[in-house]
């Protein structure tokens, strides 16, 4: 049995997307001072004792390599706080003491340089140093010097301020949290606002969202009341046809209700005749409304395939004219959608193309065209075509229930009618074969 899963918020999810991102965000910046500090520090260290170095082989250099004459003791260490080493061919020196045991082996190396000890086991001695190597003649004499810094005090010192900086790590990330928390809070107030709306519309307070918010829900509110619209427009054209329908088929209904009742009058031929030209005047009155009532008009998620319709069309076309050709012009793919209701699109394209092939001579041309500002259908026939005094009239309601006479005429109120649902317009010219030419755009 599957287990449904509860959708989370929009606060929890930014909260769960946002969050993780700024703590590690916050970690790699921590990890990266680390390193940055401690790569720092060493070069600053490796840069004192080379200094330190040179001034003292500058201090044996002026004693003119006599050892005994330089001020030792714990005098660098207490002015320069490093430990160090000198050693000539008959003398050590060392500055503590304690270190000597540390420093003696890098006394007796080779070449000049940094070099690290870790892990020493000296009493009262560090375990891990940095120490500076320089060897040079003084008067024919070779003397080496060191120059040693104590790494752990400096780690120690690295790591309350690598501490430190964790602490402000944490009260940033405390602070981003509120931060999200806050600019969530105020980027859902349209959301709350929109809900507010939608309960007083229910209530039948307001007829229309109308709500101040940023660009993201603009595109949503005006769908809503394009929505409203269309269902409000559906509404009206629902009680119009049945109030059309209703005024239509009363006379009929009681013409064969009076020539029923009348039981004086025998039912000769004439007037099951008259019954029967009446109950066709209801038929044609029902079938007219129901092919209103299934235009749809525009809907939000409803789209169709001109393409695949169209040659569908085509070919049926085709097939019930066959001494005509019936071609089609576009630059649209198979797979192209178009925000119409299929049957609207249905009803456009047959009653035009019908209309064309009964009246053209040879050829009747198709031509779909879209734009970024509107999708464009063109019918053109190669017949008679239409007086340009006698345009003004095609697609009139008037005209609408004439549908057992041929011609320009046939269910072009119909067209009309779809088209004008989805707010567009059609026009009539003369196209270019000298037939009629309908041009039906409508825009996005």
């Amino acid at each position: 049995m599957p287990v449904s899963v509860r959708p989370r918020s929009v606060r929890a999810t930014l909260l769960l997307l946002l969050l993780p991102a700024g703590i590690a965000l916050m970690a790699l910046a921590w990890f990266i001072h680390g390193a940055l500090l401690e790569r720092m520090s060493r070069d600053f260290v490796e840069s004192r004792l080379k200094d330190e170095a040179a001034f003292l082989e500058h201090q044996i250099h002026q004693s003119g390599g006599r050892l005994d004459t330089l001020r030792t003791g714990d005098y660098f260490q207490e002015v320069f706080h490093h430990a160090f080493a000198i050693a000539s061919p008959s003398r050590q020196t060392f500055s503590p003491e304690s270190w000597a045991p540390l420093l003696r082996p890098l006394l007796a190396g080779e070449g000049d340089g940094i070099e690290r000890v870790h892990d020493a086991t000296v009493a009262d001695a560090p375990s891990d140093i940095l120490a500076y190597r320089r060897s040079f003649l003084v008067e024919g004499t070779a003397i080496v010097v060191i120059v040693a810094e104590d790494m752990e005090a400096l780690k120690n010192s690295q790591g309350a301020l690598h501490a430190w900086t964790a602490i402000v790590s944490i009260l940033l990330i405390l602070l981003l949290v509120g931060s999200i928390w806050v600019g969530i809070t105020l980027s859902l107030r349209p959301v709350v606002s929109l809900q507010a709306a939608l309960k007083k519309l229910q209530g039948g307070e307001i007829s229309r969202i109308n709500v101040d918010g940023p660009d993201e829900f603009r595109p949503l509110v005006r769908q809503l009341n394009q929505l409203l619209d269309s269902l409000d427009l559906r509404l009206e054209r629902s009680r119009e046809a049945l109030a059309n329908l209703s005024h239509s088929v009363k006379t009929p209904i009681a013409a064969v209700r009076q020539i029923l009742e009348d039981t004086n009058r025998p039912l000769d031929e004439d007037l099951r005749r008259e019954m029967a030209s009446r109950l066709d005047d209801i038929d044609r009155q029902l079938e007219t409304e129901m092919r209103r009532s299934r235009f749809a008009g525009p809907q939000v998620g409803k789209s169709a395939y001109p393409v695949k319709q169209a040659r569908d069309l085509l070919w049926m076309l085709g097939r019930l004219y066959p001494d005509k050709s019936f071609e089609m012009a576009t630059e649209l793919t198979q797979e192209r959608r178009w925000p119409i209701e299929e049957h609207d699109l249905s009803e456009i394209l047959g009653n035009l193309l019908d209309n064309a092939g009964k009246w053209s001579s040879r050829c009747v041309e198709l031509s779909l065209v879209e734009t970024r500002e509107y999708m464009q259908i063109i019918v053109s026939d190669d017949g008679p075509g239409v007086a340009e005094s006698a345009r003004d009239r095609l697609g009139k309601r008037g005209l609408r229930l004439d549908e057992q006479i041929p011609g320009h005429g046939l269910g072009l109120a119909i067209v009309l009618d779809v088209v004008q649902r989805y707010e567009g317009k059609m026009e009539f010219s003369s196209g270019s074969a000298g037939g009629l030419q309908v041009e039906i755009v409508i825009g996005y």
